[in-house]
């Protein structure tokens, strides 16, 4: 595309993307529907009360109805393959209205055919062994599934036999604890360990001693739950975690617990028109400052002042203020969304930070920026990588450092610096310039042979392992170029930035595919936001051939398909999604950096 092609294709998706702000000043962007969301807050509202909810339900079943793919297996996104965990739930779901309804009861007929095709009996134990086979040593999800199972008849009256039993007794000990615990879920899944656990210790034989303990325990755990429970209702703003929480509580003989009742109340507010949930509220702060970084030096040219400010003003009053009650986190981060239910974490605080940067002034930010940096050096693990909620906790893949996380709070800091060097006191800029350091080695330890990184929550559903190294490798690379623009480091750190650069460019290169496009990894199908992210990644470089192939086939894409995103989030372990504003974001920002802005 020609430079004037590329400022006319800007101009008509940053129209768009001020159509999609909403009428507050800020995006809100839309996630993909969840069939396995559906499942289970469709469990949830039966075993609330099936009556009162009935037409939630109802509507909840016409929408799996219409969405269940050829083969009769549910995928975790429309646009997904199908897999064994939603599937199994659905059919879970499914089994609490065969009896009553006909075509239900055809709809589990498929489902159970795919099973049985994943080597999946619904009526044998099996079904216990396929789930934690599958999830391996991480308990997030897997518990989880099979309790709904359990409490849905699946596969029978002897299911509790086989599922583990959470120690929720151990959500009691003082937080600082947790990281020392061999804990068999995520920092950010104490609400099931707590409410799952339970029911599995209602429903299972255990020894004299271990009940005991455990019946003690139960009412604090409780009391525990109620007050991680945001004043939304939603567990992380989660429709799954939420759901999960509220049926093993009522199933656990605590129905009128207000826990319940305010989870129950979220379930029924977030279900869409068509009947269906996603799988989280939204990623309102994710992709507002997505697409202030996506107009980048254009912002101007597309955003009135008062716009600027409007959206200044919405990051500073999202950014937590008080020690936060899900997870102890100190004040100063950003979570994913506006919503009570957010919790700090290590993606959306830079990303907060470098919008407000981008905004105002820097006066103006002063503030904000410090304490969300001061927020970013209490997380850094010790291998100088950054984790995504708590520091230390890195015995399971999502409570652990990655690249894409640290390559994006490495900018921030670097950023901060930048902006602030020269009005900082010598201890406080020791600090950035150390956490810098130990992030950028970080990174040069985890960039792999062939010059990619991985992410986290992102990922591929055409690769064999679903890891995306063209998402990883594009950010990072895109971070390390946007610091390398900043004035205040030395030549040596400028060099090491360049090391990691180069080959990180070649890698991207080395798996473009034929037709210009780039997918999770080298022959894997093209999307526009992995295209887009690579071509980013490459501008103002020397891959000329690569990023004018590449701005050609998403032209190409555009013109036939619009913004249509594809699932590479992950979320709440391996869940997958699509978010409407990923394309139009990524697309945006591959148009203005090849402009120079």
């Amino acid at each position: 595309m020609i430079r004037d092609d590329l400022q006319k294709r800007f101009e008509e998706l940053s129209g768009i993307l001020l159509e999609e702000m909403n009428p507050e000043g800020y995006w809100t962007g839309e996630l993909s529907s969840s069939a396995l969301g559906v499942a289970v807050a469709i469990a949830a509202l039966h075993f609330h009360d099936k009556e009162a909810n009935q037409a939630q339900i109802q509507k909840g079943l016409s929408w799996l109805h219409c969405h269940v793919n050829v083969d009769g297996s549910f995928g975790d996104t429309p646009e997904s393959p199908g897999n064994m965990s939603t599937s199994l739930l659905v059919y879970a779901a499914t089994s609490l209205y065969v009896s009553t309804n006909q075509a239900t009861a055809a709809l589990q007929t498929k489902i159970s055919c795919y099973l049985a095709g994943q080597g999946i009996d619904v009526h044998a134990p099996q079904v216990a062994e396929a789930i934690l086979s599958h999830y391996q040593k991480d308990y997030t999800f897997s518990v989880p599934i099979l309790t709904m199972c359990g409490l849905c008849g699946v596969p029978g009256k002897e299911a509790f036999r086989h599922i583990p039993q959470l120690p929720f007794e151990l959500s009691l000990l003082p937080r600082s604890f947790y990281r020392m615990l061999n804990l068999s879920v995520v920092s950010y899944a104490i609400p099931a360990l707590i409410a799952v656990g339970i029911v599995v210790f209602k429903k299972k034989k255990s020894s004299a001693f271990g009940r005991s303990l455990r019946s003690w325990s139960i009412n604090p755990a409780l009391d525990l739950l109620q007050k991680l429970m945001p004043s939304s209702g939603g567990f992380l703003e989660a429709i799954p975690l939420t759901a999960f929480v509220c049926l093993s509580l009522i199933e656990a003989g605590y129905k009128d617990r207000e826990v319940v009742d305010g989870g129950i109340q979220f379930l029924k507010r977030t279900q869409r028109e068509d009947g269906s949930w996603p799988i989280d509220i939204n990623l309102s702060t994710w992709v507002t400052t997505l697409s202030v970084k996506a107009l980048r030096n254009l912002k101007n040219e597309v955003l009135r002042p008062e716009v600027q400010m409007q959206l200044a003003n919405h990051l500073k009053r999202v950014q937590n203020l008080a020690i936060h009650p899900f997870n102890g986190s100190r004040p100063g981060g950003w979570g994913w969304t506006n919503y009570s239910g957010a919790v700090p974490d290590g993606d959306d605080t830079p990303g907060a930070i470098l919008a407000l940067l981008q905004l105002q002034d820097r006066e103006d930010v002063k503030k904000q920026v410090l304490e969300g940096c001061d927020w970013l050096l209490q997380l850094q693990n010790k291998d100088g990588g950054f984790p995504t909620f708590s520091r230390g906790w890195g015995k399971l893949p999502f409570d652990q450092s990655c690249a894409d996380l640290t390559g994006h709070g490495l900018l921030a800091l670097s950023a901060c610096v930048d902006a602030f060097e020269g009005e900082l006191d010598r201890p406080q800029l020791k600090r950035y310039r150390r956490a810098f350091n130990r992030s950028l080695s970080y990174l040069q330890n985890h960039q792999r042979s062939d010059g990619s990184w991985l992410p986290l929550w992102f990922g591929n559903q055409q690769t064999v392992d679903h890891s995306n190294p063209v998402y990883g490798t594009a950010k990072v690379l895109t971070y390390l170029k946007d610091a390398a623009a900043h004035g205040w480091m030395a030549g040596s750190i400028q060099q090491q930035l360049q090391d990691m650069i180069g080959p990180g460019e070649q890698f991207l290169v080395s798996v473009q595919n034929s037709d210009g496009s780039w997918g999770g990894a080298k022959g894997i199908a093209g999307s526009m936001e992995e295209t887009a992210l690579a071509v980013s990644a490459l501008s103002g470089g020397k891959a000329n051939a690569a990023t004018d192939a590449g701005l050609g086939w998403l032209d190409h894409y555009y013109q036939h398909h619009g913004l249509k995103a594809s699932p590479i989030g992950l979320y709440f372990a391996s869940l997958w999604y699509d978010e409407k504003l990923y394309p139009l974001t990524a697309y945006l920002e591959a148009l203005g950096r090849m402009q120079g802005a």
